[in-house]
């Protein structure tokens, strides 16, 4: 929608039409005619001399008041949406390989996602700075809370906080991409499944990806031992981060894992529904629906310094040794970190 030109009333035309005008003199007494501007002044001639229709002097009218800013951004934002509905409903807008629509995740999935940021668990980014610029990078993170809300948390952190505003693209279980609805949102976030195939490939271009070793291991662990990391698998990440030379970023969260305490694991009913676990909660199932809103824990992610990996040979993807060396040092770093945290955390929720 093109933008709507202001024309000042003091512009050539309206001086044109005043000059054009036939003069009128008014005595100091007379009472202007309804419809006259207010801004015509009494002129009085200099002595000796006469009006001619040239020698009409023309008032400069007051500008009108300006229009506050927030209406031409009002403006805007409806322009902008109109254009989105637009290409939504024609198709016109574009999604890679993998199903990721940058477009919706930007104008419209951010957008739902950043009050639960921002206002209910009012997460505290620390060391974004440490997330390269550009080029690939793989993020590993800690995973916990019952259901996966961290990680699409950390996806809120990079994309508003940091300095490029990237977008980490987030490696999901098999789980995700077998339930309905939360199939379609998941590939339009830009989650793929978690194979080192798709890994490798977007790290090969150049994309931010996230990962959680740690999986239903991480979510599904009783409350009573919460924040001890898992095991991290057989160390896949690091070979794939080997393999295309990207460094890794280990990541520590705090405050998912208390929105969910889990204090049960109903295992029989989670092997009917087919579910890695079925939690028993303070609050769920007891309360129905009500029990599946999260604690508004206060929540914060901290970025380490990255673990680079293009100071290894080729042939150090295959080595089992280096991979399980490189696996513990980023599950130490990571665990570090969250008892550094625990540490300076004086209150879950404040």
């Amino acid at each position: 929608m093109a933008d709507a030109k202001v024309i000042p009333f003091d512009d050539d035309r309206s001086r044109g039409s005043a000059v054009q005008r036939p003069s009128r003199r008014r005595s100091v007494g007379s009472r202007r005619k309804s419809g006259e501007s207010a801004l015509v002044r009494e002129v009085q001639p200099l002595p000796g001399r006469s009006f001619a229709q040239d020698d009409v002097p023309v008032t400069r009218e007051e500008q009108p008041p300006q229009k506050p800013q927030q209406e031409g951004g009002l403006e805007r934002r409806i322009a902008s949406g109109l254009a989105f509905l637009r290409r939504r409903l024609t198709g016109d807008y574009d999604v890679d390989d993998f199903g990721y629509d940058e477009e919706l995740t930007d104008q419209v999935l951010m957008s739902l996602l950043r009050p639960v940021y921002e206002n209910y668990f009012r997460v505290e980014v620390k060391g974004v700075e440490n997330i390269p610029s550009e080029g690939g990078a793989l993020i590993v993170a800690n995973h916990s809370g019952t259901l996966p809300l961290d990680g699409l948390m950390m996806q809120v952190a990079v994309h508003d906080h940091h300095p490029a505003g990237r977008h980490l693209r987030l490696l999901a279980a098999d789980l995700v991409f077998m339930l309905p609805v939360v199939n379609e949102l998941a590939r339009k976030l830009g989650h793929t499944l978690a194979c080192a195939e798709d890994a490798e490939r977007l790290l090969g271009q150049g994309e931010l990806v996230g990962v959680m070793p740690e999986g239903f291991k991480g979510i599904g662990k009783p409350f009573s031992e919460r924040y001890k990391l898992q095991r991290f698998g057989r160390g896949g990440f690091v070979s794939t981060a080997l393999r295309k030379r990207t460094p890794i970023i280990p990541c520590s969260i705090v405050g998912a894992e208390e929105i969910y305490p889990m204090i049960g694991n109903a295992k029989t009913l989670a092997r009917l529904l087919g579910f890695p676990y079925f939690p028993l909660t303070p609050t769920f199932p007891w309360l129905g629906p009500l029990g599946g809103i999260p604690l508004p824990t206060k929540w914060t992610i901290q970025f380490g310094e990255p673990i680079p990996t293009d100071g290894y040979p080729p042939e150090a993807a295959e080595d089992p040794m280096l991979m399980f060396n490189l696996t513990d040092q980023v599950r130490e770093q990571i665990q570090h970190t969250l008892y550094k945290l625990l540490v300076q955390r004086r209150s879950v929720f404040f």
